[in-house]
């Protein structure tokens, strides 16, 4: 379409090509275009944006997977999704290939610290005195149970047992055939 003074039916079918049909107020002679606005996942659409899934994942780490499922629920999303986002991965079938665990170990990180400042509060509070007093068992458990959180908290190292030491490898000679050499013919 050129640039310039178009006539009615021309601005129309041209408006027509690139959006929805403009309603007229024959009155007011002024145009106005609606236009749906799409909110959601839309209809017939199964795909949870990364930002829900990372939220209901660290939901469900932080505050328990009742509440994850609660949340999830509002949203229409299934419990065995919220399994999944719990690990990190989008679905329950992409739960043993490589799951985006990042802001899992993020919300870990986050309980493990807290663990662990409560676990030096509670060394801290065994003192000497303490000790002599029976209460002692009391404190002993809560900084024992404080390092269990901070164990199943922190990531993996990424090492075995078997890695630890040396790794020593030997390779054993090959055997040839007499085929394999040049032979050469000695009179005697």
């Amino acid at each position: 379409m050129g640039m310039g003074i178009v006539s009615d039916d021309a601005f129309d079918s041209e408006l027509s090509k690139i959006g929805p049909t403009p309603i007229k107020d024959v009155e007011s002679h002024e145009i106005a275009i609606i236009q749906e606005i799409n909110r959601g996942r839309g209809e017939g659409n199964i795909e949870v944006p990364n930002g829900l899934r990372k939220i209901i994942g660290d939901e469900s780490v932080t505050q328990g997977r009742a509440s994850a499922l609660e949340l999830a629920n509002n949203f229409g999303i299934s419990p065995s999704s919220v399994s999944a986002y719990a690990q990190g991965a989008h679905s329950t079938s992409s739960i043993d290939t490589k799951p985006d665990i990042s802001g899992i170990i993020t919300a870990k990180l986050r309980i493990a610290k807290k663990a662990r400042n409560r676990l030096v509060t509670a060394l801290n509070a065994i003192t000497p005195d303490k000790i002599s007093e029976a209460k002692v068992k009391d404190i002993a458990g809560v900084a024992k149970d404080m390092s269990a959180i901070i164990k199943n908290m922190e990531p993996e190292s990424g090492r075995n047992a078997s890695e630890n030491g040396p790794t020593f490898i030997f390779y054993s000679p090959q055997f040839r055939k007499e085929e394999h050499f040049d032979v050469v013919q000695v009179k005697e």
